[in-house]
């Protein structure tokens, strides 16, 4: 029969799975049998579940918690059983992280003789003045990088460096509107040195950090048609040109909102740069 009851233990062996792993995934509802005998309680499964089978055992091996392998048997959008893959490859990655970072410290202990009951430095508590005047120093100096050339391999890497870090400093004070002009920034540098990837996903999380801020009284009019040059931008050094042309077009209608003339001319020059 094309699809026939297979015994729990046949059905077992076909997909990988202990019984005993079938029969919890039968009581957590992640895989049902076709049919459980109402008085031995014996369970059997259709050659047609072979598939979710399979993949719950190969879930399991890549360490998928199970509440995350019922949502992904349940998804029928491959792209959505691909962004729940993705969360968890997330996870894993975040752990390894600690896991070296914890190797790092065991090994102090053990090689450099460090005191097991020692705390990792932490960085030091500054005011919120003196975060305001380092995000703002080094957005300026980031800027002034931008504007040197010929510039070293060691000034882009400092480029790099000094956006970050004035973004890092912008974050600690917790304005949305200034952890998007942050963002810009990042994009920018990146766009300048060609590198598409991160231009992009910064430019991304500008405009959404600009939308977040709304109506903020911190937020100024040329703060969106900004946030629409940088994803021009960004898709200009990606090779996008349709998605290059939509967003200059955003932010060029986007203009007729900013009210100070100086900063319109100032996105207008910005555009004027972009294919």
């Amino acid at each position: 029969m094309d699809d026939e009851l297979l015994p729990i233990g046949r059905f077992a062996r076909l997909v990988g799975l202990s019984v005993g792993a079938l029969r919890h995934y039968d009581d957590l509802g992640i895989l049902r049998p076709a049919d459980t005998d109402r008085f031995t309680g014996y369970r059997r499964y259709r050659t047609s579940q072979l598939e979710d089978g399979r993949v719950v055992a190969r879930l399991r091996e890549l360490e998928v918690p199970l509440e995350e392998i019922r949502d992904i048997l349940a998804a029928d959008d491959p792209v959505e059983r691909a962004r729940r893959l993705d969360d968890h490859r997330a996870r894993l990655v975040a752990r390894n992280d600690r896991l070296v970072r914890v190797l790092h410290q065991v090994r102090g202990v053990t090689d450099r003789g460090e005191p097991i009951v020692s705390k990792p430095p932490e960085p030091p508590e500054l005011d919120p003045a003196t975060r305001r005047a380092l995000a703002a120093g080094l957005y300026n100096h980031t800027w002034t990088l931008l504007e040197t050339h010929p510039r070293t391999p060691a000034q882009d890497d400092e480029l790099i460096h000094s956006a970050h870090a004035s973004r890092y400093h912008w974050g600690e004070l917790g304005a949305d509107i200034h952890l998007a002009r942050g963002e810009w920034l990042c994009s920018r540098v990146y766009a300048t040195l060609g590198r598409a990837e991160p231009a992009l996903h910064h430019a991304r999380r500008c405009i959404e950090l600009v939308e977040a801020a709304g109506a903020d009284a911190s937020r100024e009019s040329w703060d969106l048609p900004a946030a629409y040059e940088a994803m021009a931008r960004a898709s200009a050094v990606a090779g996008d040109t349709a998605e290059t042309a939509r967003w200059k077009a955003k932010a060029t209608e986007a203009l007729a909102g900013i009210t100070d003339a100086e900063d319109r001319t100032l996105i207008e020059g910005d555009l004027a740069t972009l294919p």
